[in-house]
């Protein structure tokens, strides 16, 4: 019997504070699919789909494997399934992980370092830094999602300086005025605009935790007192977050210079090396390279890298909606969303009743998840049996090279998020 070439994942959650709790999670709905019972006090934050050994995916049902055989294992069994030259160079795992996110409160202030620094500081401090890689990650919504992604336009942070004085006596009156008069000036350049912005940034973050919480509570208090209908979205955002972290967290202020993001289902956020974000609420489908490094200096109890993500940042600075990427079609019902990295490509397919989509043979391995409906998928390579039920929850494995037909069955749409490496 040839060699199957569609597998379906059993895959596993994760547990953080930020997560929904219980069934309101779109990550404990998926994962209850597979037969996992859920536990309605508990906070599901994370499913992972992939080779990554703090939650590696198991193949299930299958006749050519046992339910205890790992993804990582099947690959490196199979290289062929991977390429061999994928195989190689990610020494048998996927060069990407991905995730289901569910989000209930605002996670860190972070960013993620480039291969270069990512290198260093697993040099320097591999307690806290434990790989050397990268990790570009791409948030797409599947329900209305919140996200701070890099630093606003110049001047809505001026606005900001002059709208809440609580933010300029934080950072000081002379940082306050260079930024002020530096993007005042027409003449300036993008370097100097940089500069004042770094000035500014690493001024608010470099605060004593006392000014932080003095100011942050003089602000807050300064909002709740005004009659709700004057509270516009960035006062009620600053008011949530705090309400969130309470006791003077940086973070808080963070939102007066990051770009608040909103997006609808369907919209996408690419979050590349050395750039500030922090997702706020809601459920996304996640693609990233398969590290673990984040620097952190806000919005949470952990370790905060202050000096590192100073130095790290781009400064790169824009509108919110130019945070938001631009898909191509692929197909006729598909749309891929294509960042400028090389480890992944995510393809999103909406079918309605009794549709077809077919996706051509891709180079590289893909993880296929069904976010919503129900229907079948067939694998045109394949000599075997090859017809596979799609239902909300389900995860496959799909090896290189198998092209694909998927069918929506006759009562209910379908909707599918694909991530591959080419």
């Amino acid at each position: 019997m040839s060699q199957p070439a569609i597998y379906r994942l059993q895959c596993k959650t994760q547990s953080y504070d930020w997560g929904k709790l219980g069934s309101e999670s779109k990550v404990a709905h998926f994962a209850s699919q597979s037969g996992a019972p859920v536990d309605p006090s508990k906070p599901y934050a994370e499913l992972w789909m992939g080779t990554h050994p703090n939650a590696p995916s198991i193949v299930i049902g299958n006749t050519a494997t046992d339910d205890q055989t790992s993804l990582k294992s099947l690959i490196e069994n199979n290289p062929h399934l991977s390429t061999q030259a994928i195989h190689d160079e990610f020494d048998g795992d996927l060069p990407f992980l991905f995730k289901i996110l569910s989000i209930r409160k605002a996670l860190s202030i972070q960013a993620h370092p480039d291969k270069v620094l990512g290198a260093r500081l697993f040099k320097d401090v591999p307690s806290i830094y434990k790989d050397p890689n990268h990790k570009p990650e791409m948030a797409l919504a599947l329900t209305p999602f919140e996200a701070l992604c890099g630093f606003r336009p110049l001047n809505e942070i001026t606005q900001h300086l002059e709208k809440y004085p609580e933010f300029g006596e934080l950072v000081g009156p002379q940082i306050t005025h260079n930024f002020i008069s530096t993007v005042a000036d027409n003449t300036s350049n993008e370097d100097n605009n940089k500069h004042v912005l770094k000035q500014l940034f690493s001024s608010m973050m470099t605060s004593s935790e006392e000014d932080v919480s003095r100011l942050l509570k003089t602000l807050t208090c300064r909002l709740s007192q005004s009659p709700a209908s004057e509270l516009d979205e960035l006062d009620q955002l600053v008011l949530r977050l705090d309400q969130q972290y309470p006791g003077g967290d940086v973070g808080v202020f963070s939102a007066l210079l990051l770009n608040y993001v909103v997006m609808a289902p369907g919209q996408a956020i690419f979050l590349g090396a050395n750039e500030p974000h922090a997702y706020l609420s809601g459920d996304c489908v996640e693609c990233m390279a398969t590290s673990d490094n984040v620097v952190r200096a806000g919005l949470t109890p952990k370790f905060k890298d202050v000096n590192v993500l100073v130095e790290m940042l781009t400064y790169r600075y824009g509108s919110a909606e130019s945070q938001k990427m631009n898909p191509v079609p692929y197909g006729s019902r598909s749309l891929l969303y294509d960042p400028p990295i090389n480890e992944f490509s995510v393809i999103l397919t909406k079918l309605d009743a009794n549709q077809d989509e077919k996706h051509p043979s891709i180079q590289g391995p893909s993880i296929l998840l069904v976010a919503r409906g129900a229907g079948q998928l067939t694998g045109e390579a394949l000599k075997t049996e090859s017809d596979f039920c799609l239902k909300e929850g389900y995860v496959y494995f799909i090896g290189a090279g198998t092209p694909l037909n998927i069918h929506a069955d006759s009562e209910q749409g379908l909707e599918l998020y694909r991530a591959y490496k080419a």
